[in-house]
């Protein structure tokens, strides 16, 4: 036994002696350590600088434009210019875009619009249309005629967004088909053009879920009759990343390289909580940066008040946290341009 006790003695002592020799041969060797995973960063698809074909309201010459619908709590006009002015003072910076929505009958420009276009905002005219089939029968020429009409003598450049979201599914009655949906289109900016209404660049803003299910394609004009191409994108009923959210849209993009891209609406829902909701606002500026060929993304800064639910209400203001990331991602952030060193009120 003693003899057992003592080989084994021996053995440990040459073990540890071959040990501390390689330790003094290698005195930096550490056990290996596995990478950790790497996390996938923004899709980037729609790489485009240019140049681009963009009519009256050209893109940043780097960078992108930052804009807001912004609900007001009383929808009128001194109402619609506190609700900006208040989200531009708490981000610290003014809109460069202001979109505004307007009914198919509803005057284009209210005192509220003027106000805005008066310090240098363009505005973008979110404009309902009509039946495609009814106006290129010309039941709307004398309508359609009015607009043009005001259109030119506003004179200042405007982002136009006829009939945006026309892929949506509750929309078919109305727009009957793509090729009746483009026959409309083009039916109403040639009226445009013949009463020289030329200062509105044409935007064509279907939703992300209809490129994701390849039915918002047929409803594309053509590169000659759009001059932005855009999209609404939003984490609501089901959360994604908003570059996931839109990969078939930017893959369209990819494919159209002379038009610039706009994010026409885009939001994250209440019903997330605010660390995601956070986390993905980060992401989507991250997403932005990666794709040079976007370049004018606007939130939607609203709740409905039509008892939709919290995967429906996509408004920041009233959460700090959010406030600051928002801030602090896009609103401070040099990339989207322009950046005014002070908020004046209009």
């Amino acid at each position: 036994m003693k003899r057992i006790v003592l080989t084994l003695a021996v053995v440990a002592a040459v073990v540890a002696a071959a040990t501390a020799v390689m330790l003094a041969v290698l005195p930096h060797s550490r056990p290996a350590v596995q990478p950790a995973p790497s996390v996938p960063g923004p899709p980037a698809i729609a790489m485009s600088n240019g140049p681009f074909r963009d009519g009256p309201v050209p893109p940043p010459a780097r960078g992108s434009y930052l804009g807001a619908w912004v609900r007001p709590e009383n929808l009128t006009e001194s109402g619609r210019v506190v609700a900006m002015t208040t989200w531009e003072r708490a981000l610290g910076r003014k809109m460069a875009i202001v979109n505004t929505y307007r009914r198919f009958d509803e005057n284009f420009f209210n005192d509220s619009d003027r106000r805005f276009a008066d310090r240098g905002t363009t505005l973008m005219l979110s404009w309902a249309g009509g039946d495609s089939r009814l106006i290129t029968l010309g039941r709307y020429d004398d309508l359609i005629r009015e607009h043009a009409r005001e259109l030119k003598a506003f004179g200042k450049p405007v982002l136009l967004r006829y009939r945006w979201e026309m892929d949506r599914p509750n929309l078919r009655a109305q727009m009957w088909s793509g090729e009746d949906y483009i026959a409309a289109w083009r039916y109403v900016r040639n009226i445009f053009t013949q009463e020289g209404a030329t200062n509105a660049s044409w935007v064509w803003c279907p939703t992300a879920e209809g490129f994701t299910g390849n039915y918002a394609q047929p409803f594309y004009p053509g590169d000659d009759a759009v001059d932005w191409n855009c999209v609404d994108v939003y984490a609501g009923s089901k959360y994604d990343a908003i570059g996931t959210l839109m990969r078939p849209f930017l893959e369209f993009c990819a494919q159209h390289p002379a038009k610039p891209v706009m994010i026409g609406e885009f939001g994250v829902a209440r019903s997330w909580g605010t660390a995601q909701r956070a986390s993905w606002l980060q992401d989507a500026s991250a997403t932005f940066k990666a794709n040079p060929q976007i370049r004018a993304v606007l939130y939607f800064e609203s709740d409905p008040t039509d008892n939709k639910g919290p995967t429906q209400q996509f408004q920041l203001s009233d959460d700090p946290t959010l406030l600051a990331t928002f801030r602090t991602s896009l609103a401070q952030d040099p990339h989207y341009t322009p950046m005014p060193k002070k908020v004046a009120a209009p």
